[in-house]
């Protein structure tokens, strides 16, 4: 099943897990190619500067996605991982449950943030599960998890969920990894359910900053944290005042949608990951996971919800791990981090930026293996 369409009810109200599968009607597929064909494109203009994703570059986006990129494809490398779906707190709970062959191995927890989904962890799913058992769950309000019926979806009320879920499961100990919001997802699952969490990986470290850079590394991190504030948050600033206002454009336009969630890829990846070449349809396949849920719109909330919620804090108790990106949104200060975790491991990885699991998937496989190690050593 592809899940309950935007405004339809959510089926499950019992805490059973039950198998799921993704199977996206075709005349749905057949409508997301016709919307795309009758895209309204604005007229063009010279202008200087850079004023946000060329709509060039989105036509031609556009037009692979409606004529070549396949969408079964991608439903099919899903479907090869086992899934399952459950309810809780009144809204339905998607996750690839994909087990190792060793019945005791490590049980390991892959969060995305936005715009991802579990499509942003297809190419390292299989190799990590060679060792350990791997859940990737549809963070709530996002793809196969969506859209959520009410409001207050935080990260901390997130971080509840997926306890759940892990406990369902039949997972009593596992290590939880997150980039974006699901670093922060991480975190609180961190200070949440301690006495379940073995380790917390991250590739971002929200609220862990110092007042004065004390180095030429911090202040390259202030100044990239600066970059951000000025160049790249405006969509930030608009889902965390007024998602509303975006909703009936995510639904109705495939163009648009693709045009907002494109630029993301665009400026937030290693310039050599060639997100919008290289890894086109793997972003294609993101985002017509939002399409297909009619999910956008609930995702989005997750800014508003976050600047009108406590902040939270990090574990001191819990074995933490950050892994850098050179070319990610921001890079993480290791003596902010040393003062507020329990650091045991730092990596400064040589290339790719926001989405590690789609630009350098084997560097990122090969971290998480030395941290799940490290943290589980003596269980």
């Amino acid at each position: 099943m592809a899940g309950p369409r935007p405004g339809h009810p959510h089926a499950m109200t019992d805490d059973a897990v039950r198998p799921f599968r993704i199977d996206v009607p075709q005349a749905e597929v057949d409508e997301l190619r016709d919307r795309l064909a009758r895209t309204r494109w604005p007229a063009p203009q010279q202008q200087d500067g850079d004023r946000g994703i060329a709509v060039d570059v989105v036509r031609e986006l556009a037009d692979h996605w409606r004529t070549e990129w396949d969408w079964r494809e991608h439903e099919t490398a899903l479907n090869a991982c086992d899934q399952v779906e459950t309810t809780v707190d009144g809204t339905r709970l998607h996750a690839l449950h994909v087990r190792s062959p060793e019945a005791d191995a490590p049980v390991l927890v892959l969060l995305h943030g936005w715009p991802g989904s579990v499509v942003e962890f297809t190419r390292v799913v299989a190799p990590l599960a060679e060792t350990m058992h791997v859940v990737v769950p549809s963070l709530p309000g996002y793809g196969f998890s969506g859209p959520t019926p009410d409001g207050g979806w935080t990260t901390q009320r997130m971080a509840r969920a997926i306890a759940e879920l892990l406990a369902r499961l039949g997972h009593d100990r596992y290590v939880v990894h997150g980039g974006d919001w699901g670093a922060r997802v991480a975190r609180d699952l961190g200070a949440q359910d301690t006495a379940h969490v073995a380790g917390v990986h991250v590739t971002m470290t929200m609220g862990l900053d110092v007042d004065e850079p004390a180095d030429d590394a911090e202040r390259a991190a202030a100044e990239r944290g600066a970059h951000y504030a000025r160049e790249l948050s405006g969509y930030f600033r608009t889902q965390s005042t007024r998602p509303l206002s975006l909703a009936p454009a995510f639904t109705d336009s495939p163009a648009g949608l693709l045009a907002w969630i494109a630029e993301r890829f665009r400026d937030w990846t290693d310039p050599a990951s060639d997100a919008l070449g290289a890894l086109r349809d793997q972003v294609l396949a993101d985002v017509a996971v939002y399409w297909f849920t009619g999910t956008a719109p609930s995702s989005s909330q997750l800014y508003w919800e976050t600047r009108n919620a406590e902040p939270g804090t990090w574990s001191r108790e819990v074995p933490t791990g950050v892994c850098v990106l050179p070319h990610d949104l921001a890079r993480p200060v290791r003596r902010a981090v040393e003062a507020a975790v329990d650091l045991v491991h730092w990596t400064e990885l040589p290339a790719g930026g926001h989405f590690p699991a789609m630009e350098v998937p084997d560097l990122l496989v090969a971290d998480l293996r030395t941290f799940v190690a490290r943290v589980t050593a003596g269980d």
